[in-house]
């Protein structure tokens, strides 16, 4: 027996040496593997943002996802897991943006070229940390296919897309109304805002013959515009149209009557005035009857000369004041104090946004998606859990155009002409445009990037080197997308819409969906509060297969899981379970004679057997939390606490029975060792290299059904 067996099961003396084993065989990479049937199955890991350290979501993305691939790999298909780290646009860049407040320096006082490479080295130091870390959760990935969202043939891929789609008539540069953080100076999807219910004032303002209402009074200086309902017949003595002189903030103005059938009737007195350059809603009444438009409010969020004495001041210190001043008019007709209604946050850092009317890069997203809604009514690609197949339909059925532009150093740039005369812009892949083909103006380099998850939608068959590399021909499309839930709409739809879109397949045809990794008080983690777990903290101190085991049983897709050291601790227990029943059977193993297996012993192995065929139904349908927790107590409660005690009491007249006994000791532990793997492969591969006999490496084993 191996003398390692003797002594206690440590994993710090265990794992760094088998992950290094695993690397040098070169199994990780699909080609080296001895499959002879040439069937793949693919998974694109989630690129990793290239920011940070990783926590114990990215622990449970790398378990399930490496459960999945050791499997697939084990059950003889051609299996490539693709490792990545994500240059994250606005997410690093506003990292990089706290590092610099604590140097005392700001973004806005750097060079954007000298700014790209300060941030360019950040990553690159930090995406060695981050593979390190990957490396120490076991994850078994083709690091010779690694790939960064910022490699040179990613940001072609992406840019030609970006081409394809404006030849398409599916992006077009418009003048619309945008999201945008007054703090970081950029725009925003709607998908990147956050709302939070919170309780205002809410006033009624005298404007002329009407009363109207609003939480915004510092938007007003603009509002030339009543707008009610046609068939509102408290107002039916206006006509569409009609012009009103009256008294407003800083002095006369005149007014125009508005007749939309989009104004809500029963909502304060029936009537409002619009504000086209700072409201979604107010926009859309503008555009439909070809308004006026007039910007209030800067963009960093001050007001602007046509508030007269208000002008420079931030919203916050205007607001009181310019209802002080209506006041003195005689125009406030009332305040409620207790309005509930939801503000749009940056999703960063909680800046009010401030909506803008902004000239950027739109696609047009209906015809991206309708081959995606079919495809899931259709059951082409199936949700795990189920419900999300529905959310995803109901996001996709009511699809607004995408905003692509973004104002910020770090990602890549949009690689277009901008013509300052007509607001034009025109794809220029080649720096080959000089003059706008529409008005034949001198033409600038557009100086934004593009939104980081319209690289990250193409990241499946960016990786595998569309169209012509042999990766792209043999591995695409993948098998599974597995992700969080959270991203759903962020992501995984906005792949399915381009990978359709670019290559005529869909990317995937399963979407495997977790739940967020929550404390052991089940709170959302978050630095503010202090709690967020590093899973490498927890690995040095119990073992990285008691993390596996721990942060997979009992998690059902698409559920939070509440994670404690506790539950983390009871499987370190487990794997020294594991480690001490190996000992007994190979200290008890006779090498000479096989002997008969008793018809006994041939029911405990039809048992394990049928077990065996249970879980592996279990690991198709990716059920992982019913298929550990099942090897678990088979292990524990039938191997160890009966077989194994049944066995060391037992005695027979026949020669061979006692070697007979320990033999069905040994290929039930080998068994257990093989469906046990993917769940934890550092102890079970310690264990199999020690077994004799032993040919090849575990992580290749056939898998025993």
């Amino acid at each position: 027996m191996n003398e390692e067996l003797k002594k206690p099961y440590t994993p710090t003396n265990v794992e760094t040496a088998i992950y290094k084993l695993w690397e040098d065989s070169g199994f990780f990479n699909p080609d080296n593997l001895p499959q002879k049937n040439g069937e793949t199955f693919t998974i694109i890991m989630p690129p990793t943002n290239a920011n940070g350290d990783l926590h114990a979501g990215h622990g449970l993305v790398m378990t399930i996802q490496d459960i999945v691939i050791r499997f697939n790999r084990m059950r003889g298909l051609k299996t490539l897991w693709l490792p990545g780290n994500d240059h994250a646009g606005f997410e690093t860049q506003v990292v990089y943006e706290k590092k610099l407040e604590k140097e005392g320096r700001s973004r806005f006082e750097i060079k954007p070229e000298d700014l790209y490479k300060e941030i360019w080295e950040f990553t690159q130091n930090n995406r060695g940390k981050i593979n390190s870390q990957i490396k120490s959760m076991g994850a078994s990935c083709d690091w010779s296919r690694e790939k960064f969202t910022l490699d040179e043939n990613i940001v072609d891929t992406v840019s030609q897309t970006f081409k394809n789609l404006y030849d398409n008539g599916l992006v077009y540069r418009g003048k619309k109304i945008i999201n945008w953080c007054p703090k970081h100076q950029t725009s925003f999807s709607d998908l990147e805002i956050t709302d939070e219910e919170r309780v205002d004032k809410f006033y009624y303002l005298r404007y002329g013959p009407f009363v109207i209402g609003t939480s915004r009074p510092e938007t007003k200086f603009g509002d030339k515009y009543v707008v009610m309902h046609p068939e509102d017949r408290r107002y039916a003595n206006f006509s569409h149209g009609q012009k009103i002189d009256l008294e407003w903030i800083n002095g006369p103005i005149t007014t125009t009557v508005i007749k939309d059938e989009s104004i809500d009737m029963d909502f304060g007195t029936g009537v409002m005035t619009i504000t086209p350059w700072h409201d979604v809603a107010d926009f859309a009444i503008a555009e439909k009857h070809n308004l006026d438009r007039e910007q209030v409010i800067d963009e960093r969020g001050r007001l602007l000369p046509i508030a007269g004495e208000f002008a420079g001041m931030k919203i916050a210190e205007a607001r009181d004041k310019i209802i002080e001043k209506l006041d003195k008019k005689g125009l406030v007709e009332k305040v409620d104090s207790d309005y509930k209604h939801n503000v749009r946050l940056c999703y960063k850092c909680s800046s009010v946004i401030e909506p803008q009317i902004k000239t950027q890069w739109f696609v047009k997203m209906k015809p991206l998606a309708e081959p995606v809604i079919k495809a899931i009514e259709n059951e082409e690609i199936k949700y795990i859990p189920e419900h999300y197949g529905k959310i995803s339909l109901h996001w996709l059925n009511n699809i607004m155009d995408w905003n692509i532009s973004r104002q910020i150093i770090w990602g890549i740039p949009i690689p277009a002409k901008i013509c300052d005369k007509c607001g034009n812009g025109f794809p220029d892949l080649k720096n080959e445009i000089k003059l706008c083909p529409d008005c034949k103006e001198n033409l600038r380099q557009d100086t934004d990037t593009f939104d980081t998850w319209f690289s990250s939608g193409q990241w499946p068959f960016a990786t595998l080197g569309y169209p012509e590399h042999s990766d792209y021909k043999t591995f695409y499309p993948t098998q599974v997308m597995e992700t969080a839930g959270e991203i759903i709409f962020f992501w995984v739809a906005r792949m399915l819409m381009l990978g359709k879109y670019i290559t005529g397949k869909f990317p995937f045809s399963t979407v495997y969906l977790h739940g967020l990794v929550l404390d052991e008080k089940g709170r959302k983690m978050s630095k503010s509060k202090g709690n967020v777990i590093n899973p490498l903290d927890l690995t040095v101190e119990y073992g990285t297969d008691a993390f596996r085991m721990a942060i997979v049983v009992g998690n059902t897709p698409g559920t939070s899981l509440a994670l404690s050291a506790n539950k983390i601790k009871a499987y370190k227990h487990f794997a020294n379970k594991v480690w001490n029943a190996s000992r007994f059977v190979l200290e008890n193993l006779d090498h000479e004679s096989k002997g008969e297996i008793s018809s006994e012993d041939q029911s405990i192995l039809d048992d394990f057997d049928n077990l065996t065929k249970d879980i592996t139904l279990d690991m198709e349908n990716y059920r992982f939390y019913l298929a550990a927790e099942k090897i678990y107590h088979y292990f524990w409660h039938t191997f160890a606490d009966v077989v194994i005690e049944k066995k060391k009491k037992a005695t027979g007249p026949e020669e061979n029975r006692g070697k007979a006994d320990k033999r069905i000791l040994l290929i039930l532990l080998e068994n257990q060792l093989k469906i046990l793997h993917p769940f934890m492969p550092f102890i079970t591969e310690k264990i199999w290299s020690m077994l004799p006999d032993r040919t090849n490496m575990l992580i290749i084993e056939k898998w025993p059904v």
